[in-house]
């Protein structure tokens, strides 16, 4: 989540385990859980966001 805000997102809501981070048109659905993301997860996050991984890497 912290790299999303990082590159400009902002929380918009969340609805139960999930929240939802918006920047003008896009939107990224995030999984809130105790345990770590899947690496399918963390991916599909990614490509949701427009990032690349190496510009996501950069913003942790």
């Amino acid at each position: 989540m912290r790299a999303l805000l990082r590159a400009g997102f902002y929380e918009h809501r969340q609805k139960g385990s999930h929240k939802i981070f918006k920047k003008e048109k896009l939107r990224v659905t995030v999984p809130i859980h105790a345990r770590d993301l899947k690496k399918g997860t963390v991916y599909g996050i990614i490509e949701q966001s427009g990032l690349t991984l190496e510009d996501f890497l950069n913003l942790l």
